[in-house]
């Protein structure tokens, strides 16, 4: 479980989810609205929320155990890249 608070990097965060082998789960903190990232319809209609800047109020889930290496390093380079930038 991982707060998304900075989602100007979508390409990337499509990159990581496309290597995980089970779903990648995008839900919001008060847990009303889930998106399964692994879906193409779902993506769309998630990443849409996040352009609208409401990356503070979702979270990441990762299904399997062995893909959350993939999603921390993802949130790790983000970091890096942010911090380097500010």
């Amino acid at each position: 479980m991982m707060l998304l608070k900075n989602a100007k990097e979508i390409d990337k965060l499509i990159e990581a989810v496309n290597r995980c082998r089970g779903d990648v789960l995008l839900r919001s903190v008060d847990g009303r609205e889930e998106f399964n990232l692994k879906s193409v319809l779902s993506r769309y209609i998630a990443i849409g929320e996040l352009c609208k800047d409401h990356g503070d109020r979702y979270e990441v889930y990762c299904m399997e155990r062995s893909d959350e290496g993939y999603m921390m390093q993802f949130f790790m380079d983000l970091e890096r890249l942010h911090a380097r930038c500010a």
